[in-house]
């Protein structure tokens, strides 16, 4: 991934801020567009970036809520309708693959959430695309040309959803060590594909099929049954109904790529759904993301 196209990321999402925003984002220099990873926006402060060592304020930017408003327009397209299902989730993607945290007043009803009024805060986070970011790790998860079922750990926002992004376009395409492969990538958050108006909007590729804001626990069912897969890739195993699903899978002679928040091993040891999904006995491998930005490196240890 170049610092061009890092920095042209940035600016692509900063076309989603009203104008007086859209300005002072945009002056800032290349080096720190590449770097930045969200663009914060609450009302009564200023606009944040935020970067691998932390929110950087820019000044002359406070935040209302008709700033708010414009983003959500532009983001649905001027048709918040047609995200509903997943405002009351608590985000939107826009087009380029944005996807839009949204926070504010919850109206729940039991335990379904309705929807979010009096919106007070967004998170625009800015998804890259690091092709071949899976490649090195590639020869250390397969056996005989084929996957083994890989969990990949590292803490919140230390490049997770990126490296299985490119493991599951590697397996889907094929490389001159492995077969293409039929791969159902279960992408509940909008995160890992981007799905806008049904399509991806960053590569997953040729061979994945995508559900898209669906649990895990309801998707991987359907995926076994409707799409014959020979790969589940999973974003963020973190409730026990997860853990189930992915028993379930693996039982079906599916092999399973997941994601999972821990430093280390021993940091997923210390977890009870870390626990619960090294005690099933599915993973046969495991990767560790290291480092912050562009230092960041990964390495397979063994499971089994």
């Amino acid at each position: 991934m170049t610092e061009e196209y890092a920095a042209a990321r940035y600016e692509d999402a900063c076309g989603l801020l009203p104008m007086r925003l859209r300005t002072a984002a945009l002056l800032i220099e290349q080096a720190r567009k590449a770097a930045t990873e969200e663009l914060r926006l609450r009302i009564g402060r200023p606009l944040h970036l935020t970067l691998p060592g932390g929110e950087l304020p820019l000044p002359q930017t406070r935040i209302i809520r008709g700033d708010l408003e414009q983003v959500l327009d532009r983001a649905t397209e001027y048709s918040r309708y047609i995200a509903a299902e997943t405002l009351r989730h608590g985000y939107v993607t826009a087009e380029g693959g944005f996807r839009i945290g949204v926070c504010g007043t919850a109206l729940p009803n039991g335990d379904y959430n309705e929807g979010i009024r009096d919106i007070s805060s967004l998170s625009i986070r800015i998804p890259r695309v690091r092709e071949d970011a899976a490649r090195p790790v590639l020869p250390g998860i397969l056996e005989n040309g084929r996957p083994l079922s890989t969990l990949i750990l590292s803490p919140p926002g230390g490049g997770k959803t990126t490296l299985l992004r490119d493991l599951v376009r590697l397996l889907s395409e094929g490389t001159e060590l492995a077969e293409p492969c039929r791969v159902a990538l279960v992408d509940e958050r909008g995160e890992l594909a981007a799905v806008h108006r049904g399509r991806p909007q960053l590569e997953v590729g040729c061979q994945t099929d995508v559900m898209d804001g669906c649990p895990k626990a309801l998707a991987v069912p359907i995926l076994l049954r409707a799409m014959t897969p020979q790969v589940i890739a999973l974003d963020e195993v973190a409730l026990p109904a997860d853990v189930t699903a992915v028993c379930a899978a693996a039982n079906c002679g599916v092999t399973l790529l997941a994601t999972v928040h821990a430093a280390s091993l021993q940091d997923l040891r210390a977890r009870q759904i870390g626990r619960a999904l090294l005690e099933c006995g599915v993973f046969r491998r495991a990767v560790i993301i290291e480092g912050q930005g562009m230092a960041r490196t990964s390495r397979v240890e063994l499971l089994s």
